[in-house]
């Protein structure tokens, strides 16, 4: 068997077979990779002691980065049960995305779509004194690999699932998995209820037309069940109040360099620090997508080591997490480091990390701080930090402190991205400009100077009181790896709009009167081209009206069936 053949296992596409039934595996695939126990063989170190299901091909390259990844280093010193996030590039050859995949990612929100290059890993780790183990401790982790960002919703089910296998071990897995494969999969805009282990999951997955940090998930009644539904309100967002609590004073320029896609180390006590203070950097930038490479948690045994730790060039476009103290002389030539301790949630504001120049970062007992010779383009947000002060004197609840902070965050990013936006939406060819017989006309180049004389009348002052240098900041921007991504992505969609109003345009007009008129050799050469754009269609998942292609495809039919009987074969067979 190929170990790359679908998604790394002899998995279907979809979830059904022509003859209806079901495929194994197939719904347990729409929502995870696989699950992965590591233990601590005293030979070999951490291993893979089990993968389930059996049928899934991790490369010894995957399996190696899973078993370093899943284990706090040394360092942690992590007693008892903990529980973090990592990152990890699949192995070269893995197929793209499958269809069922195309279809979820062009509904949902470009910041959950799934990783066509990465898998996530969700680890829930227990070390415990034992004195039948020879080191006298017990260490083991349970590990989902998915394809999707769903932080809260996975770490909530390690929450179900990992305390009952460490008691039952493999059967208790056995019966968990094939729970997950009679879930249906996870579709854009749905509530979904997810039963696992005696408890229902009650879940809403994000659409692309949400709009951007509308009200909190409310508990929906799809029937009466038996035990009443647990609603978990996010499947994705973290506790940003808890994440951002000792650097809430610099959380415009942490948003200013997530946005930018600035190199940035963050140095924590724990994978857990590490790896929710890496996931709420990148989600700072939210609605828009974080287009640079992340690792919640990455170690010197992590494969790209060596890719990112060169000093015979610039650092790359890259957020790390990590806890080993070996990394302070390593990363001593990054621009951007951000060293915390660990995070408590006291009664006060935790005393606010200082910025001091890179230089200072030299010693194994460096204290917190932000390492870093980058001046913020815009003034400083008093405001929020006045609310958060008065929501900590208050008592306030930590969500409500997140939702003011994600908030700020959401409309910061707004107000950067509503002119990009509208100028982008200038550039798209008007519709009475698409006719049948022509090659559907192109979107406009986009032009930095032209959007930059847009922002005197139409800039971010319309929508936000924050003053600095704006213009300096898009100068920035233009040239990160976000801005690249997100253009793309904006030129792609547009693109495929208007071709969807070409087939609707070609569906509306007289293809039957075009062709009274035309040989033979143009009446074949007009059926390949529209046989060739249902085709591109189809492929990229077009949204048409539903009447375009059934009435195109009975078009062509007709056509056939109106030339001679050699040409209706060739034809045919194509």
């Amino acid at each position: 068997m190929n170990p790359f053949d679908g998604s790394g296992s002899p998995r279907c596409e979809d979830a059904e077979r022509r003859d209806g039934s079901r495929c194994p595996w197939a719904r347990f695939s729409c929502w995870l990779e696989c699950v992965c126990v590591v233990t601590f063989d005293l030979e070999l170190g951490q291993a893979i002691e089990l993968v389930y299901p059996q049928d899934v091909k991790l490369t010894e390259k995957e399996k190696t980065s899973i078993c370093y990844l899943s284990f706090p280093d040394s360092y942690s010193g992590c007693l008892g049960d903990t529980q973090f996030s990592f990152r990890l590039r699949q192995s070269v050859g893995r197929r793209a995305a499958r269809t069922r995949e195309d279809v979820y990612n062009r509904d949902a929100p470009v910041t959950l779509q799934t990783e066509a290059s990465h898998f996530f890993g969700f680890v829930y780790f227990r070390q415990v004194k034992d004195v039948s183990v020879k080191r006298g401790y017990f260490q083991k982790s349970l590990v989902l690999v998915s394809r999707l960002p769903y932080t809260h919703l996975f770490h909530s089910l390690l929450q179900l699932v990992a305390p009952e296998f460490f008691e039952k071990l493999e059967p208790c897995l056995e019966t968990v998995c094939h729970e997950i494969d009679q879930w249906p999969s996870p579709v854009p805009g749905m509530t979904l209820n997810l039963p696992v282990m005696g408890v229902v999951l009650q879940v809403r997955i994000p659409s692309k037309s949400d709009k951007p940090g509308g009200s909190p998930v409310r508990a929906v009644a799809l029937q009466e069940l038996l035990p009443a539904p647990t609603l978990l309100p996010t499947i994705h967002e973290l506790d940003l109040f808890k994440c951002f609590q000792p650097v809430l004073v610099h959380l415009q320029m942490l948003w200013e360099l997530m946005l930018l896609g600035e190199p940035l180390v963050v140095m924590a006590p724990s994978p857990t620090v590490s790896s929710e203070t890496v996931l709420a950097l990148i989600s700072a930038i939210s609605p828009l997508k974080f287009c640079c490479d992340f690792r919640p948690y990455f170690t010197i045994h992590d494969s790209e080591f060596r890719e990112y730790t060169t000093r015979t060039q610039a650092p790359p476009n890259v957020v790390l997490g990590v806890t080993n103290p070996f990394f302070i002389k390593t990363f001593q030539s990054w621009p951007h480091v951000l060293r915390i301790g660990e995070i408590k949630m006291a009664g006060d504001l935790p005393k606010q990390v200082k910025v001091k120049k890179p230089s200072k970062l030299k010693t194994l007992d460096t204290k917190p701080g932000v390492f870093t010779s980058f001046r913020s383009f815009l003034h400083k947000d008093k405001i929020l930090i006045k609310r958060i002060l008065k929501g900590i004197q208050r008592k306030r609840p930590s969500e409500v402190q997140s939702a003011i902070i994600r908030r700020h965050l959401l409309e910061l990013t707004q107000s950067f991205i509503i002119p990009l936006e509208r100028y982008m939406a200038s550039l798209m060819p008007l519709q009475r400009s698409v006719t049948a017989w022509k090659t559907p006309p192109q979107v406009r180049p986009f032009s930095q100077d032209e959007f930059m004389s847009t922002l005197e009348h139409t800039g971010p002052q319309l929508t936000s009181m924050l003053k600095g240098d704006w213009m300096g900041l898009y100068r920035k921007f233009f040239r990160s790896p976000n801005f690249d991504g997100w253009f793309r992505q904006r030129h792609k969609e547009m693109t495929q709009k208007l071709e969807s109003i070409h087939l609707e345009v070609i569906c509306d007009s007289d293809l039957l009167g075009w062709t009274k008129e035309k040989s033979e050799v143009e009446i074949v050469d007009l059926i390949l081209k529209l046989r060739e754009k249902l085709v591109k269609a189809r492929r990229q998942q077009l949204q048409v009206r539903d009447d375009v292609v059934e009435k195109l495809d009975d078009f062509i039919h007709s056509i056939i069936q109106s030339l001679p009987e050699d040409l209706q074969t060739v034809l045919n067979t194509q």
